[in-house]
């Protein structure tokens, strides 16, 4: 036989060879691996709610980092999830922000939306004073989010009447609960959890301009621990998670001393220096103060009060609720450090996993980085990650966090939860 043909035998019988023991690629079958997600709760504060936009509403609920965590985990052995969800016919809530038009500096003109809101009344409380009530819930509940608790509130028996986000999810009206959040949560069984709370020990604080007291350190470290105890005795898995630097998101980042500046010598050239009002008397403002979002909407800079301009003179600063000092942000970032120092020791003595959102959501800082295609970064309205309260995530933004849940929540028990498509969530709402 001639070499060409001998050759083309040859590959002919390799061709055919490899043809018969062909691979067959089949679908990935996501797996659980060492965690049981039949029942998957969801403990923690706003965030974990879907609280956006400056209030707590059906579509923000709907489109929270549990329930899409949660749609991930059934095609990896997890059971049926419930959220407390307002009422189809009470589908606003809280009420809740959205854009009606744009001034004149670019700032967007918000109006609140509460025409189908689900409150159901008020009630004043000794030494803490008015309570809204909402429509109450009844019914299973997987996530436990609850806007504005603490750690410093979990063991408060007396919460459930304070907090009308809490109180809705409550047998009794106020003021008659006795229930405290962490045996609400763990009242019954469960497989798995997640637990994203502390944000709150120290938002308050840096969000009224230091007018709040942030939670004593040590007392923050003993309730997260006691929390992490009731979660973890019965053998459930779960993960756990840091607390962002609250300076980093858009209510402290989009109002400048620079840009507020700016805005004062476009009509008045000459002013060279801004006021803040602070714990030891007013001063001059630098760089390195942080102005509230809110204060760019209220228009107040240079306005005469008292015959004297608003900000511009040391006997009009502007006030404390409205900035949040040098000496004040450095209180925010040592109360943040110590909190996170806790969480990630009470998740290594307990072998939880830890997602490091403080960490994370530093990379969305100034430019940010592309996500499937879509540039996300802190920018106000733009940046696809703050909604309009500045400091609640977009639907976007909820759904990168699930998405870090997720792999963490891979990482260490080697289950393949499918991540979620964050291009099909929407960020700000535009007219």
């Amino acid at each position: 036989m001639k070499p060409e043909l001998i050759f083309k035998s040859i590959l002919v019988a390799a061709v055919v060879s490899m043809a018969s023991c062909k691979p067959e690629f089949k679908d990935v079958v996501p797996v659980t691996g060492t965690a049981d997600f039949t029942r998957y709760i969801a403990v923690g504060n706003s965030l974990t709610s879907g609280f956006a936009d400056g209030g707590l509403y059906l579509e923000g609920q709907q489109n929270s980092y549990p329930e899409m965590i949660a749609g991930q985990m059934k095609a990896a052995g997890g059971g049926a999830f419930t959220s407390p969800f307002f009422n189809a016919d009470q589908p606003d809530g809280s009420g809740y922000l959205r854009i009606k038009s744009f001034s004149a500096s670019g700032l967007p003109v918000t109006e609140t939306v509460a025409g189908k809101n689900a409150v159901r009344g008020q009630i004043t409380l000794p030494g803490v004073g008015s309570v809204t009530l909402y429509t109450k819930y009844t019914g299973d509940i997987n996530n436990y989010g609850v806007p504005g608790i603490k750690i410093d509130n979990v063991d408060n028996p007396g919460y459930g009447n304070a907090n009308g986000y809490f109180e809705r999810l409550l047998p009794a009206a106020s003021p008659g609960n006795t229930t405290t959040y962490q045996a609400f949560v763990t009242a019954k069984p469960f497989t798995f959890f997640s637990m994203w709370l502390g944000n709150n020990d120290i938002l308050g604080y840096a969000s009224t301009g230091g007018g709040d007291i942030p939670t004593d350190k040590t007392r923050f470290a003993t309730k997260y621990t006691a929390m992490v105890n009731e979660l973890t005795k019965t053998g459930a898995g779960g993960i756990v998670a840091t607390i962002p630097d609250v300076l980093g998101t858009a209510y402290f980042t989009t109002v400048t001393y620079a840009s507020l500046l700016r805005g004062v010598q476009a009509s008045a050239p000459t002013v060279t220096d801004l006021y803040i009002q602070t714990a030891t008397g007013p001063r001059k403002a630098t760089a390195q103060d942080y102005f509230v979002l809110t204060l760019g909407s209220a228009n107040l800079i240079g306005t005469v009060t008292a015959g004297l301009p608003y900000g511009l003179h040391p006997l009009n600063p502007i006030e404390n609720r409205f900035v949040l000092d040098q000496a004040e942000a450095a209180v925010v970032a040592d109360f943040t450090n110590s909190y996170n120092a806790t969480i990630k020791s009470v998740a290594a003595a307990k072998g939880l996993p830890v997602v490091d959102f403080n960490a994370l959501f530093k990379e969305y800082s100034g430019a940010g980085k592309m996500v499937n295609g879509v540039t996300v970064n802190n920018a106000y309205i733009t940046g696809n990650l703050f909604s309009l309260d500045g400091i609640h995530l977009t639907q976007m933004g909820y759904a990168i966090v699930a998405n870090e849940f997720i792999r963490s929540i891979n990482a260490k028990y080697g289950s393949s939860i499918p991540v979620v498509d964050v291009t099909k969530y929407r960020g700000v709402k535009f007219p």
